[in-house]
């Protein structure tokens, strides 16, 4: 909570600084910030920039939280930015950076569960398969750590897999087809390679 306050408290001051007088001023909408939205359902919604997301309402536990620096919100904006496009993420930058703990973050923000895979040379298609069928289906995000791992036969095959589960997406579609069998799709899945 004190993480969160401080930011808040960061934000606040940036707004002041930017005289930030309208919701309409970008300084205040590239802010990712939740809502209770009475119509169409009772729900709290997350508004970044034009990305609109439901809350997930998943619980994660009383988890650590990283400092948000702007590089961070930047990040959650580029982000959340591609998720609202159906299309997931890739940030870039040397080891050791928060690439990584910056995604597991967004999903806490919004609610998600963030399963971290770190990839390996050892990776089979049918185990990929097995994995993206059940992240589909929970709505859960996938972040592949150290992805440029992977062999290059299995990676065609990955990109194919997230390309089905995207268009899947795009059409907003209930059900639909995935390595042979008919699969239900959560609308929350989301994946990253870092």
């Amino acid at each position: 909570l004190l993480v969160l306050d401080v930011h808040s408290r960061d934000v606040v001051e940036k707004l002041i600084k930017a005289k930030c007088a309208s919701e309409n001023d970008f300084e205040w909408i590239m802010q990712l910030r939740y809502y209770w939205q009475a119509e169409p359902k009772d729900n709290c919604v997350i508004g970044q920039a034009s990305a609109v997301f439901d809350y997930g309402y998943e619980y994660l536990g009383n988890s650590p939280r990283l400092v948000i620096t702007p590089l961070t919100d930047r990040c959650f904006l580029t982000n959340t930015g591609a998720l609202s496009m159906n299309l997931g993420g890739a940030p870039q930058g040397p080891a050791g950076t928060g690439k990584t703990e910056s995604v597991k973050d967004l999903a806490k923000a919004l609610a998600r569960q963030c399963v971290v895979f770190n990839c390996s040379d050892g990776l089979k298609v049918s185990m990929m398969s097995r994995m993206f069928a059940g992240l589909a289906q929970a709505g859960a995000w996938a972040c592949f750590d150290e992805f440029n791992r992977i062999d290059i036969e299995v990676l065609s095959v990955i990109a194919q897999y997230m390309r089905i589960i995207q268009k899947a997406m795009v059409t907003n579609k209930q059900n639909f087809l995935f390595d042979d069998r008919d699969i239900s799709l959560n609308p929350n899945y989301g994946v990253f390679i870092t």
